[in-house]
């Protein structure tokens, strides 16, 4: 793929594909966008002392290394699972600022969520354990361990990736979470709503992070019959 590095609005890196003409994160500000979306909404919203997430769309692994900080700082075990078929490029993660955005050891943790071999669960911290799984997230293939309480799901836009985002899709996510398990997303598309609401999610729209208006979190409130 044919990356390229851009600033956003807070200093914080992103990447740009020219193929797609989509860049991984919100240019109003890469780490706010996660921030607002997949950890205040998602990951500090779920009561579990001890969550399991699952990311769809790894990626630059920026809501990886602020989820792992964050059960650092609450002292919250937590087990991280992600789902990328196109990890980026170690020379290209290298050039990513996050880590020196993170306090205290926030480049050596960057380091070691890159660094650990996929497929495998990894201990990058007392707190924190990382299953990456390089694998289509279309196919059939891909099978969790165990249930999710929380689903990061950031995937490239609908309009960009139609295939991430069917109706088939959100029922699988739903079949693979945990009772009372949340998935947040950054789209708030008509569409994408109505999917994960067939889908058996109990879907609201929330205020959205620095120039989008709003984002979406689904609740499994019921096992879907």
């Amino acid at each position: 793929m044919n990356l390229q590095i851009k600033t956003t609005g807070d200093g914080s890196a992103t990447l740009f594909l020219p193929e797609l003409n989509e860049q991984y994160h919100s240019l109003n500000g890469a780490v706010t966008e996660s921030n607002h979306v997949f950890l205040t909404n998602g990951f500090h919203f779920h009561p579990s002392a001890q969550p399991v997430v699952f990311e769809v769309g790894f990626g630059t692994g920026l809501n990886c290394l602020l989820t792992a900080k964050q059960a650092q700082l609450q002292n919250r075990p937590t087990y991280y699972m992600a789902i990328e078929k196109f990890p980026v490029e170690q020379d290209i993660v290298t050039q990513l600022n996050y880590g020196s955005l993170i306090e205290e050891n926030g480049i050596q943790l960057f380091r070691k969520i890159h660094d650990c071999e996929w497929n495998i669960p990894v201990e990058i911290s007392p707190w924190f354990t990382l299953l990456k799984l390089k694998t289509d997230f279309t196919s059939e293939k891909w099978i969790l361990p165990q249930k999710t309480d929380i689903i990061y799901f950031d995937a490239f836009g609908p309009d960009k990736q139609p295939e991430m985002w069917t109706e088939e899709i959100f029922l699988r996510l739903f079949e693979n979470s945990s009772e009372e398990g949340v998935l947040v997303t950054y789209s708030a598309k008509g569409e994408v709503r109505r999917r994960m609401v067939n889908a058996g999610f109990k879907v609201e729209r929330l205020p959205g992070p620095p120039g989008k208006k709003e984002m979406l979190r689904g609740i499994k409130v019921a096992s879907k019959i």
